[in-house]
């Protein structure tokens, strides 16, 4: 007998930025995560996640969460993993742009559908009745060995009323409610469900009745074999009869026949009679295999009509986001004497989460800053959205930088969803004396390439946005010397990948912008972009990919 809900093993539910849920089994001593192949959970497009960035392990019967030195740390239940921890039912971990829950199986409600396991098999009794769709629509023969055909048969009548009611556009979860009433109605049925297969796994879309109670041998061959099954009488069947899954619903006569488009089944059709109302015939059977193939054509027309004007609605949505987010981005860099300044990013979607800006201040200074949130597409389009007016508030003054991050950091946390986060880097530059303020949070360090050679990292400042109200920030000053060069960047330009998976890194793009260092800023930025694609072999982006660069001249 297979195990209940109730004694199910326990399970991940891996939920990435997009909201969708995997389900993973914990059916093994270690389960390790990152963005490397090698791991058992592999999220090779998920760009906040390292190549192996955390361990899940069982010991004593117990489970434990260890980061392995990942670069932007695993949170458990909101706290840093700094040690291997245990991890308990109910618990959540953050890394990346994933949450991981552990889970205990959820005990189905009432109106569910059950399938019971009992090993039985059919009879070869005359109660029970295989068919399949290509023998019902080819030539049929009774048991006299005549022919007959259903046409203006009652049975006939329902297919033609079927084609009727399934030939107009109905939105699909109305067309699921037709089906099933044309099937319980067809065959005179006491009740009836129908389902369909939903990454693996049957879930109802329509019934007439509830507590359904369905053998799961007479699941598995309606959806494996593609046979329909007739019982004319449980009760009678010296293989069913003495099944609680049959004799506790008092079901006598039942029919389940699978929901087939040409030779693929996305589901089954189930209805009985529990009080044997009437006992189902073989046309019965014939009748409703038919109506079940004609239903499954129907029901994948729907889906892919609802499919494609929900593609060609998001598509116009997001080209019209993607008009208004540029709009957002500086045109063009501001004139600021001793400078050259330039800025560009590109979404490897439509839109973007990518942010970058240039504030001039009265005093002569000029502002740079880039912010990275995670994910990619709509939503993080949206936070970038929401944090370029919070910067455009803040910092009317070039002053007191680390403290109005700080305030930045407050507004976001108390705004951001659990599941996003935002690096982000902001310096304030005086061209006059080259003095350069800086604080980066959490953001990949910009290189100032040095005119006499070699860069430095601006690392430094504090915990990235919106993960911890009360984090704070700090400032550091370095100098800027004339033909010195400021490379700010998003992690889409250093850790784009090549096809022997290696990263493009700090290295070679400080080494390129030091070949660089007579060009102008704009160029600069194109060298780059073109690098980073000859590298990867003009492989689609990953990840969005902005670049910032300030020359001292």
């Amino acid at each position: 007998m297979a195990p209940s809900l109730q004694d199910a093993s326990k399970e991940l539910i891996v939920r990435n930025i997009d909201g969708k849920n995997v389900t993973v089994p914990l059916d093994r001593d270690r389960i390790a995560l990152g963005r490397s192949s090698v791991n058992e959970l592999c999220y090779p497009d998920d760009a906040g996640l390292s190549r192996q960035h955390l361990a899940l392990s069982r010991a004593d019967g117990l489970w434990f969460v260890e980061d392995l030195g990942s670069k932007n740390g695993t949170l458990l239940n909101g706290k840093r993993v700094e040690n291997k921890i245990r991890f308990k039912p109910g618990d959540r971990i953050s890394a990346g742009h994933l949450t991981i829950e552990f889970a205990d199986v959820a005990v189905p409600s009432e109106n569910t559908v059950v399938f019971v396991d009992h090993g039985e098999s059919f009879s070869s009794s005359s109660t029970t009745v295989v068919a399949n769709l290509d023998a019902v629509l080819g030539p049929q023969v009774e048991d006299t060995n005549k022919t007959y055909v259903m046409q203006g048969s009652p049975q006939m009548r329902a297919l033609i009323r079927a084609g009727r009611e399934l030939a107009g556009h109905r939105p699909l979860g109305e067309l699921f409610q037709v089906i099933m009433d044309l099937s319980v109605q067809a065959v005179n049925a006491g009740r009836g469900v129908l389902m369909t297969l939903e990454n693996g796994q049957l879930e109802m879309r329509a019934h007439r009745g509830e507590g359904f109670k369905i053998s799961s041998t007479v699941r598995d061959r309606v959806l494996t074999e593609k046979a329909s099954l007739l019982v004319r009488d449980a009760q009678l069947d010296q293989a069913l009869r003495d099944h609680m899954s049959i004799v506790e619903q008092k079901v006598r006569s039942m029919i389940a026949v699978p929901l087939q488009t040409n030779d693929r089944v996305i589901g089954l059709i189930y209805v009985d009679s529990p009080h044997l109302i009437r006992e189902f015939s073989r046309e019965d059977l014939n009748l409703l295999t038919v109506m079940a193939n004609v239903a499954a054509i129907r029901i994948e027309h729907a889906r892919l009509n609802e499919i494609e004007e929900a593609e060609r609605a998001m598509a116009r949505e997001m080209e019209q986001a993607a008009v208004i987010q540029k709009a957002l981005l500086p045109s063009e860099p501001p004139k600021v004497p001793g400078m050259d300044l330039a800025g560009k990013t590109t979404a490897c979607r439509t839109v973007g989460g990518d942010y970058f800006d240039f504030l001039p201040f009265p005093d002569g200074r000029v502002g740079l800053l880039v912010g990275d949130v995670a994910g990619k597409g709509m939503p993080a389009s949206l936070l970038m959205s929401s944090l370029q007016a919070r910067v455009q508030v803040l910092f009317e003054e070039a002053d007191d930088l680390a403290r109005k991050i700080t305030r930045l950091n407050k507004a976001i946390c108390a705004n951001c969803p659990d599941n996003r986060f935002i690096t982000f880097f902001m310096t304030v530059i005086d061209p006059a004396t080259g003095a350069l303020v800086y604080t980066n949070a959490g953001h990949n360090p910009p290189l100032l390439v040095r005119a006499g050679g070699g860069f430095d990292k601006l690392a430094g400042g504090g915990v990235i946005l919106g993960i911890l109200p009360v984090a704070t920030y700090k400032e550091t000053v370095t100098q800027m010397q004339p033909g010195d060069i400021l490379v700010m960047f998003s992690d889409g330009v250093t850790e784009a990948v090549n096809p022997q998976d290696e990263d493009f890194g700090e290295e070679r793009l400080a080494g390129l912008v030091a070949s660089l260092r007579d060009k102008p800023a704009a160029q600069i930025i194109e060298s780059v972009e073109a690098a980073v694609n000859q590298f990867t072999q003009g492989a689609p982006p990953a990840d969005d990919i902005t670049v910032v660069v300030a020359r001292r001249l």
